[in-house]
């Protein structure tokens, strides 16, 4: 395959990957992200790695993990480590104030532990993760199995409209924490998500919300022709 049968917006996030594959420096301890971007940055890092970089790594999922591993990227125990140079991750969404929404791929709460555990995250994106403000997207909410349906009334009681997140089977999926994920759909446009991320995560039951703030660092952004920005 060329890179002229890729998909317009494959492409872009294959450039973006790429592009921030290429920002890792020799001795760097680097948080590997988790989802459709994250995975063509992986690929990169590993064959950056092949042709002598040396670096460690850790990684946001068990789907990160295997990938990097086959590729011969040396992944660290998380157990380990108290804090990391770089964390490389996509965004489902990100405002022009690098507010995001993240956890499309599930792994929500490994990933802010390991963006806000780093020197810096840098974050990759294709140019339709683009918007105005959040909220279109829905903000994935890791909450914990026990007694997960008095989580879902206190939800509902204050006004959020979520839904358990299922796997293509139809059974309930199951983040690599062993928790579930609730979707939330949002009718109108996220203006405070630090505010929204409080008022979600005082909830019982609620562990963690996709709402990310005040820790993105660059944003490398791909675009359909391959050209790729880097903003700081």
């Amino acid at each position: 395959m060329t890179k002229t049968d890729f998909p317009p917006i494959i492409a872009a996030k294959k450039a973006a990957g790429k592009a921030a594959a290429e920002l890792i420096e020799d001795g760097m301890l680097v948080g590997l992200g988790t989802g459709s971007t994250a995975s063509f940055f992986i690929e990169a890092l590993g064959l950056r790695c092949q042709s002598g970089l040396k670096i460690s790594a850790v990684a946001t999922s068990q789907q990160s993990m295997r990938q990097a591993q086959k590729l011969g990227i040396p992944i660290q125990n998380s157990d380990s480590i108290t804090f990391l140079d770089l964390t490389v991750d996509g965004a489902d969404e990100i405002d022009h104030h690098k507010n995001m929404i993240k956890g499309g791929g599930g792994a929500l709460l490994r990933e802010k532990l390991l963006a806000t555990g780093s020197r810096e995250m840098i974050v990759i994106i294709d140019e339709t993760k683009l918007v105005d403000q959040l909220g279109v997207f829905p903000v994935p909410v890791e909450i914990a199995t026990f007694a997960y349906r008095s989580t879902l009334a206190r939800l509902e009681e204050k006004g959020y409209q979520g839904v358990l997140r299922l796997n293509r089977d139809t059974s309930l999926f199951i983040t690599d924490n062993g928790n579930y994920i609730v979707d939330i759909q949002f009718n109108k446009p996220i203006l405070d998500p630090a505010s929204e991320h409080e008022r979600l995560k005082v909830l019982p039951g609620v562990l963690e919300t996709g709402l990310f703030f005040n820790i993105a660092g660059r944003v490398v952004i791909g675009y359909e022709d391959e050209f790729v920005k880097i903003q700081t």
